[in-house]
């Protein structure tokens, strides 16, 4: 299947999961689209200053890959600079927030398996 990106179904989010401004999501593939157990399967765009607000992962794991900008990501331990090519991963009852501390849009990947 291949989705082109004006096909993607997006979405704005403000103060997602508590955080600030307001979110993009553009959705690469719904879950009932996927076999695989997931629920979701997007493009996150944080304009600067955006945020989005610390949460747990519980039996499911999210993948966060950077491809445009660079922000501050809390694994809740510490925080961390992330920047275009760098992966996250949170998982097993882990929590994570991250935010927009950049002069230009930051775009994150991500796709969150259940299990």
């Amino acid at each position: 299947m291949i989705r082109k990106a004006d096909q993607m179904i997006a979405e704005l989010c403000p103060n997602m999961r508590g955080g600030t401004g307001t979110v993009t999501i553009e959705k690469m593939f719904l879950p009932e689209e996927m076999t695989a157990n997931s629920r979701l399967c997007a493009r996150l765009t944080l304009p600067p200053g955006a945020s989005i607000g610390s949460h747990q992962h519980l039996k499911e794991d999210e993948v966060y890959v950077i491809t445009q900008g660079c922000g501050i990501l809390d694994d809740g331990q510490c925080e961390t600079l992330v920047s275009v090519g760098d992966a996250v991963l949170t998982g097993n009852g882990e929590s994570h927030s991250i935010r927009n501390d950049g002069d230009a849009p930051l775009e994150i990947t991500a796709v969150i398996m259940c299990y």
